[in-house]
């Protein structure tokens, strides 16, 4: 399955001169290699992992996570419940946005309102219990939830907490993204789409002094070979999400240093049971088509054969370190027989021909290939539709898909890893799956603080939503493997995979 190394290789010969001639690198200068472009760099519309690293440097969180994956504060200093239902946030005192506005409560207000209220937010269903917000005085917020939650203050650790100017955000519009302005160690400067995003450092920012680059450009190169050879020439300093097999070449070289943390997301197949006309089909209409694609998976083989075993098998959204994680819901066990036999209940001519959107990486390609290749033993035909990583989930969201080959990077609370990609409505729900029990069970999840009770009810969602009706197949847990050079230093993994520039710096 590695016959496209060599074609690779050339292609890398081919790209890396022209990425090679940047300027070598000053000390206040670092260059970061992305995995893909993102989508637009507004905290409320989008939703690519990518634009959460560029994010890390731009705008701020009122909370972030730490290496143990506790809470911490960022542009908030404290919290406390004053009752089950209601919030009391204070914030950081004398913190300016990047035009010099002041970041106080009325700006928390206006963000999680704008959060809660702006046509397309994906970040509606995250903080849906949300109810009320209100200024306090200019460093405390009160915030009043419907009913009490589980996942609301994990929520803030992403982009439901970013804070935007509301100065800049009235005046730009949904063009916002276009040039965010934030409370991040670093101001936005220019965008090419496909090419780069500059940022440089906001000498106001309320950390400053653990801010040691003037400048960071982030490089989006999605093709794996060329951005391991970027990272061992020098021409970047910083690559993400590298696969297994760079991991040998890069501890080859004594200037170059690889960092694998298990990640707290997945990867997976979302399937289209109910967005639009391409949901009509034998997959989109039946369960028994479904769950037959997915015996005629063998997710170990892949595992093996694509990631070099390095990666974790699974069918659900909690991997298993996570104390959510499901035990009696192991990954099915490839069957061909047992998944002709459901095609011919189901009554459907075969071969059942299938469309599968794959973000166009080689590795994900490849995956695509394996699958096309295990499933047509059973009777599908799959044919493969490779596409530039943000323009495959515009595709997803206005349902241009009939399966999709996508990962998510994991939230801390397991409410963030299922609720809004499978609740009626949710998000990121892009498959538009229902099942009112399944709706009952995640909405009950996130008010209920008895862990094992809350356990219990993400169990039985999941059987129903991912044994019975099987609205999505989730296929493994991965590991982050970033890579940097030796001389930078400061870069803290943690498992959500983001590149936090405070404290890094070249020595």
């Amino acid at each position: 399955m590695k016959s496209t190394v060599k074609a690779l290789l050339a292609a890398a010969a081919a790209i890396l001169p022209a990425v090679a001639t940047i300027a070598p690198a000053q000390a206040q200068h670092l260059r970061i290699a992305l995995r893909e472009d993102p989508d637009i760099l507004d905290p409320t519309l989008s939703r690519t992992y990518v634009g959460r690293i560029v994010y890390a440097a731009l705008c701020d969180k009122l909370f972030d996570i730490n290496e143990r994956l506790e809470i911490v504060p960022q542009l908030a200093t404290a919290h406390r419940w004053e009752n089950p239902t209601t919030l009391l946030i204070t914030l950081r005192e004398g913190v300016r946005f990047h035009d010099g506005e002041a970041m106080d409560a009325e700006a928390v207000r206006y963000s999680l309102n704008r959060h809660m209220t702006m046509q397309g937010s994906f970040r509606r269903s995250e903080i849906a219990d949300m109810e009320a917000v209100e200024v306090v005085d200019p460093r405390t917020v009160r915030i009043t939830l419907k009913a009490p939650s589980a996942s609301f203050l994990a929520a803030l650790t992403d982009r439901a907490g970013m804070i935007v100017s509301p100065k800049a955000a009235e005046a730009a519009g949904r063009n916002f993204g276009t040039r965010p302005v934030c409370a991040g160690p670093f101001r936005f400067v220019e965008r090419v789409a496909q090419e780069r995003i500059v940022v440089e450092r906001f000498r106001e920012y309320w950390d400053a002094a653990n801010i040691h680059f003037d400048r960071v450009t982030y490089l989006p190169i999605p093709d794996n070979t060329v951005r391991l050879a970027n990272i061992q020439s020098g021409a970047v300093e910083f690559a993400e999400r590298m696969e297994p097999d760079d991991i040998r070449a890069i501890q080859r070289q004594r200037n170059l240093r690889s960092v694998a943390v298990d990640e707290l997301g997945y990867f997976g197949i979302t399937i289209n049971v109910g967005n639009g006309e391409r949901a009509n089909t034998p997959l989109g209409r039946d369960a028994r088509v479904r769950q037959a694609f997915e015996l005629a998976i063998d997710r170990a083989a892949i595992n093996q054969v694509v990631y070099e075993g390095m990666y974790t098998p699974t069918r659900q959204p909690f991997p298993p370190a996570n104390p959510f994680h499901v035990r009696d819901f192991p990954p099915t066990t490839r069957n061909v027989e047992r998944a002709r036999a459901l095609l011919r209940e189901a009554g459907v001519t075969t071969p059942v021909a299938i469309e599968m959107t794959v973000p166009n990486n080689p590795d994900l390609r490849q995956v695509g290939e394996v699958i096309q290749s295990m499933v047509a033993e059973a009777g599908f035909t799959v044919t493969l539709r490779a596409m530039e990583f943000a323009s495959s989930l515009q595709a997803a969201t206005r349902g241009d898909f009939q399966t999709y080959l996508v990962g998510w990077s994991g939230r801390t609370d397991p409410d963030g890893n299922i609720y809004t990609f499978s609740r009626t409505g949710g998000g990121q729900n892009d498959g538009r799956y229902s099942n009112p029990e399944v709706d009952r069970l995640l909405d009950a999840a996130r008010t209920e603080l008895d862990v094992a009770k809350r356990r219990d009810l993400y169990a039985q969602a999941i059987r129903i939503s991912l044994g019975q009706d099987v609205n999505r197949i989730y296929l493994w847990h991965r590991k982050n493997i970033m890579a940097h050079q030796t001389r930078l230093v400061g870069y803290r993994p943690i498992a959500d995979g983001m590149i936090r520039l405070q404290g890094m710096r070249f020595q």
